[in-house]
């Protein structure tokens, strides 16, 4: 193992949106490690933007917004441009985020969330939000399929929720052709995982292109205990958890499963 490059010699595979995997292939490439980028999501347009749209020209609705991730936040920005709204008409909210991400995006657009849980994971935002939204009105901005815990949670409390798709994942078809291709020559040593969706999508992906199970050596790295429960209930344990729960974590995960000490 050289020194200052752990991951030397390992193939380790990247499976975050495409726009999406820049960061977490350069930081693990910089380590010595080989990344295989086969996106198992990608980003693509809701059903409507309808909802959206009619709830960033009248936020005065709302006394809360909630953002679930990064991508939201992209979204809600260009949606804006598209109908003339700027940041600062959304500055009278009370904001909170999933996860430092999402909170670092809206910061970048001159927002500043008032609560972001240490963890990334729906619970953790319940947890921080406590009671503040009780009997409030609230924005959620999130993916099209995406777990209920936090309007479920809300709504107990006697808050209003309005729930806005800001976008939908999907399988990219190129991805079938590129993972066959590279499981052919043997599977890399690890492959990452930063969601729930990226678990799924990728045994779909590995029966398109005709493996009717997860190679085995193969070691599964997660971003955090949602991504981990996705892959113990497809019978695979993680090799290691990122803590925290970001691009960071993922690479100290990275480097924990697959260096012997």
């Amino acid at each position: 193992m050289s020194e200052g490059r752990p991951l030397a010699g390992k193939r380790i595979l990247v499976t975050r949106a495409r726009h999406q995997a820049g960061q977490l292939s350069a930081e693990l490439a910089k380590l010595g490690a080989e990344a295989i980028e086969i996106p198992a999501i990608e980003i693509v347009p809701p059903a409507s933007f309808e909802r959206l749209d009619d709830a960033l020209r009248h936020p005065d609705r709302y006394g809360w917004l909630i953002v679930t991730s990064a991508n939201a936040v992209r979204v809600m920005r260009e949606r804006c441009s598209v109908g003339g709204v700027g940041a600062e008409s959304l500055r009278h909210l009370k904001l909170a985020a999933v996860g430092a991400t999402t909170a670092h995006a809206l910061e970048d657009w001159g927002l500043r969330p008032e609560v972001t849980p240490k963890e990334y994971v729906a619970e953790s935002l319940v947890e921080a939000l406590g009671e503040q939204a009780r009997g409030g009105r609230v924005l959620i901005v999130r993916a099209a399929v995406a777990r209920d815990v936090i309007p479920e949670a809300l709504r107990r409390l006697g808050a209003e929720v309005t729930i806005a798709d800001a976008y939908q994942t999907v399988i990219p078809e190129s991805s079938v052709e590129k993972i066959a291709e590279v499981f052919a020559s043997g599977p890399p040593d690890a492959a990452t995982f930063t969601s729930s969706s990226t678990v799924s999508n990728f045994f779909q992906l590995l029966r398109a292109a005709g493996y009717e199970q997860r190679p085995e050596g193969m070691m599964a790295l997660s971003i955090g205990p949602i991504t981990s429960q996705t892959l113990r209930e497809r019978g695979w344990e993680p090799a290691a958890e990122a803590d925290p729960h970001d691009v960071a974590g993922l690479v100290e995960a990275a480097v924990r499963a697959l260096t012997i000490s």
